[in-house]
C-alpha cells in the first residue's frame, strides 16, 4: 500500500517515512505546490526495477527481477491459467 504525505509532512516525519520505505518496503508520495510531486522508494526496489527494465524480456534475469516486483506489489501477480478438458482439447 502507498503512503501519501505533504511536504511539510514529511519534512517533520522523515525518520519514520524512510524507516516505513525501507522495512515494510512502501512507497510514499510526496505532494508539492504547483501540482508537482515525488514519490519516494527503496533503493532495492528502484535495483530490481532497473534490472527488470535493462534486461531481455525473454532472459532468466528478467524473469527473477519480474518475480521480485511482484512480490513488492509493483506489478501484478500472473493470472492463473486453469486446465479444464477444453483447455487441452484446443491442441
Amino acid at each position: 500500500m502507498a503512503l501519501a504525505a505533504t511536504q511539510s509532512a514529511f519534512r517533520t516525519h522523515m525518520k519514520d517515512y524512510l524507516d516505513q520505505i525501507n522495512d515494510e518496503d512502501e512507497t510514499v508520495y510526496v505532494a508539492r505546490s504547483n501540482n508537482r510531486a515525488v514519490a519516494i522508494i527503496s533503493q532495492e526496489k528502484m535495483d530490481w526495477m532497473e534490472r527488470a527494465l535493462k534486461a531481455k524480456e525473454d532472459s532468466l534475469e528478467y524473469a527473477v527481477a519480474r518475480d521480485q516486483l511482484i512480490r513488492r506489489g509493483v506489478l501484478p501477480d500472473d493470472e492463473v491459467v486453469t486446465a479444464d478438458d477444453h483447455y487441452w482439447s484446443q491442441f
